[in-house]
């Protein structure tokens, strides 16, 4: 578990956008929503956590392996600024989307 600490993984994301909003979607199965921790800026976002790995699955005694397990990473800057207050995330069958809805321009 010692290699779990030294190494952060490198989430992968989809990010859309239509006239209204930009969509954000990461792959996080196996980490609960109160794992994961959210900072955003209205022309950024990062996204962190942590995957555990489950007590059933002793480490060394992996044959192959290539899901990480330990803290994880992504900032993403985004195309057009956001309102911060109005940003809506949530978690479905290990998909979290964030939805990020766009300022309006004067």
């Amino acid at each position: 578990m010692e290699q779990e600490n030294k190494i952060e993984g490198h989430l992968t994301v989809d990010v859309y956008q239509n006239a209204n909003e930009i969509i954000v979607q990461s792959a996080v199965a196996g980490v609960k929503g109160e794992d994961i921790d959210l900072d955003i800026a209205k022309d950024s976002i990062t996204i962190k956590g942590s995957r555990q790995r489950p007590e059933e699955l002793p480490e060394n005694e992996s044959l192959h392996q290539e899901l990480h397990w330990g803290k994880f990473s992504r900032s993403v800057i985004l195309p057009a600024d956001i309102d911060i207050e109005q940003a809506k995330a949530s978690i479905k069958n290990g998909l979290l989307t964030i939805r990020l809805p766009k300022l309006k321009q004067v």
